[in-house]
């Protein structure tokens, strides 16, 4: 169950670093919604543990989530104690595709999952993530993890979110999701990228997740309707 109260002032969600967690976490604790971005999660954790998680911070919250074959295969992968060394190269992230391995969903679960939880470390206000509609590839496990972690809300942008109260509403139940993939040059193509729970392990986990609100980001009033006719799910504002 969710709190009926909403935050007033909604952090802006910039991505690739720049909404962290910690900047999320200090919004969250005043009282606004903390809003982490979701991009390029994955290779931001392999690169931070890479460079040794000096703090620590990764690595405790690495420690809380809730199925460790996961967390070990990333951590013998990436993590180098004390960090690489100056002028060394990073181990590089796999591409992701239509068909991502094991090891680079799991790696995606994980980077949402610690996200997250790091924001919502140490205090009792609203955490949520946000997303673009246009980088669908690792969507789905980062929203998993994302909720694992106990992510409150959902933003969406760059695109017409119509597909996510769907895969939100099956995630929470740890069953497999799909989103469609737009193809250039075929857009009447029905391409489509899955994502089981099962592939990473966590299906094993009994209790369902809680669904988070979700708000997309919209230009237009028309764009509103739309989605409000057209969503697979619940739209909670906007």
């Amino acid at each position: 169950m969710h709190d009926s109260v909403h935050p007033e002032v909604i952090q802006g969600g910039m991505g690739v670093g720049v909404s962290g967690w910690r900047l999320a976490r200090a919004v969250a604790a005043a009282g606004g919604l903390g809003v982490v971005s979701g991009t390029a999660l994955d290779v931001q954790l392999a690169r931070r543990l890479q460079l040794g998680d000096l703090a620590g911070d990764l690595r405790r919250s690495l420690a809380r989530f809730p199925y460790r074959e996961v967390v070990d295969r990333v951590m013998k992968r990436y993590f180098v104690p004390g960090g690489i060394a100056p002028g060394a190269h990073f181990v590089e992230v796999a591409r992701h595709t239509l068909k991502p391995g094991r090891d680079l969903l799991g790696l995606n679960v994980l980077a949402g999952f610690v996200e997250v939880d790091l924001a919502r470390e140490g205090h009792g206000g609203a955490v949520g993530m946000n997303l673009l509609q246009k980088i669908v590839l690792p969507t789905l496990p980062t929203l998993y993890g994302a909720m694992l972690a106990g992510v409150g809300y959902v933003l969406m942008g760059a695109g017409i979110p119509l597909e996510i109260p769907a895969a939100l509403a099956a995630l929470s139940g740890h069953q497999p999701a799909s989103l469609s993939v737009g193809v250039t040059g075929d857009e009447a193509a029905d391409v489509r990228i899955g994502f089981d729970p099962a592939e990473v392990g966590t299906h094993l986990l009994a209790e369902p997740l809680a669904v988070p609100y979700f708000l997309p980001v919209i230009s237009s009033v028309s764009l509103a309707q739309i989605l409000l006719k057209r969503a697979s799910g619940p739209v909670d504002g906007f």
